[in-house]
Order: C-alpha cells, then structure tokens, then sequence
C-alpha cells in the first residue's frame, strides 16, 4: 500500500479493461485518481466502486481525440487535486483493416483515439508537471506498435507512432524529471479482445510461450511501477508485457 501516495492520476479509458484495472489499482496505492472514458456508465461503474473502496476519484466522460476536452479534464484535475504528476494513456481501439482495403475514415478514427488522443494528454499534462518539477507518462502501446501484425496496419501504425512518440517526449523532458515510457502489452483478456481470442489452448500456443493469456492487473501492476518513484531512473523505454510472444 502507498507506492503512489500523494500523487494525482490522470487514467483514461478507465472505464474497463486494462484502464479500470489501473485506475482501481493506484487507488488503492494511495493515488488521487482522475479516470475518463467515453462510455460514461461504466466509468461511472469503476468512479463508484472505488469511492466505496475509500478512493480519492474523479470521473469524467471523456473523447480523448478532442483538445479542447483534454484542456478541460487538465483544467479540473488541477483545480480539485490541486496537480498532474501521472498521466496513463490507455484509451484506444482496435481495428482489422487491410492496406488495401482501408477506409480512411477508419485509419482517422484509430489514429485519432490510438495516437493523437495520446499527444493531446502529453501537451497539456506536461506543461503541469513542470511546474511539479516532476512527472511520469505512460503511454500504453502494445506489441503491434513493436512487430507486423497482419490484417491491423492502422492499429499498428498508430500503436508504433505511440511508441516513437514517447521516446521522442522522453528526450526532450528528462532535464525536468519528466519520464515518458511506453507499455507493450500482448493477448490480455479485456472486453476489446474478447471477441477476437478465445481461451481455448490453440489461442495459447499461438499468442503466447505462457501456456495462458494476460489480465489487465498483469498490465496495471506493470504500469503502477513506471508511474511510481520506483522507475524513477526509466525513461524512453518500453516495458514489454506479453506472454513471451515477442521472445521468438
């Protein structure tokens, strides 16, 4: 308990999955949380549920492709917990377009939520974390952003900018003590992936050298370390979280 006491969360896509994991973890570990998500009734499913749990939260329905939304999330956070130390952006979607058979309407959706919903919480989280002196980003990518994945070339594309982008944001921060790091995570069972992946033994032997898939705590234990003082000498890197699909 306490790894993240007295820090302030920004958590987006909290409201399932790998995002609502977190968000219910650094409550526990004694963070103010700001969780966001687009569905507003299961964030507010997680909002409750921690509150029950004697969390600090806030929930806000949230579109992270809109700057202007972002500006007003930042803007909340800073006047009802008073900073920004740690933002997580996990919001994102999935996609299964072809090269030749992208629509660009799809490619913009997946990149404006995949990745420039990302930039957006970067441009206005950090200029507050400077004022702290301090802060962590975590950047959740996945292993599309570090190898091919057929039939996913918008999502890949996205997932590997979001990559770039985080070493990119690492460099020019580290002489304020603001870490940028990215999280790849491979098959963690979460509503998205739900209906893609089964649990049969196949899926195993195909996705992973682990004979099971992940859970989205796999992945929030993973991110609560770069978000604590513990990591504090990582940045520019990219912690890979996935079964050992990408060891071969």
């Amino acid at each position: 308990m306490g790894r993240l006491a007295g820090k302030v969360a920004v958590i987006t896509g909290a409201g399932n999955g790998m995002g609502a994991a977190e968000a219910k973890l650094f409550a526990r570990e004694g963070a103010k949380v700001v969780a966001t998500d687009i569905n507003e009734t299961a964030l507010n499913e997680i909002v409750n549920e921690i509150k029950s749990g004697g969390g600090e939260v806030l929930g806000f329905k949230h579109n992270v492709a809109s700057e202007e939304e972002w500006k007003h999330i930042i803007e909340e956070t800073v006047k009802q917990f008073g900073k920004v130390d740690v933002l997580v952006n996990n919001a994102g979607v999935s996609s299964t377009m072809t090269i030749a058979n992208l629509e660009m309407d799809k490619w913009n959706k997946v990149m404006d939520i995949n990745l420039n919903g990302c930039m957006l919480g970067m441009k206005y989280a950090i200029p507050e974390m400077k004022k702290n002196g301090s802060g962590s980003v975590i950047n959740i990518s996945s292993i599309g952003g570090l190898v091919g994945m057929a039939g996913s070339s918008a999502y890949t594309a996205a997932k590997g900018a979001l990559r770039s982008i985080s070493k990119a944001a690492a460099v020019e921060y580290a002489k304020e003590s603001i870490r940028v790091n990215s999280v790849h995570p491979g098959i963690i069972v979460t509503p998205m992936t739900a209906g893609t992946f089964g649990e049969a033994e196949p899926y195993y032997k195909t996705f992973t050298q682990l004979p099971y898939f992940g859970n989205p705590e796999d992945v929030a234990y993973g991110v609560l370390f770069l978000a604590s003082d513990e990591s504090r000498f990582m940045t520019g890197a990219e912690l890979v979280i996935d079964g050992g699909w990408t060891a071969l």
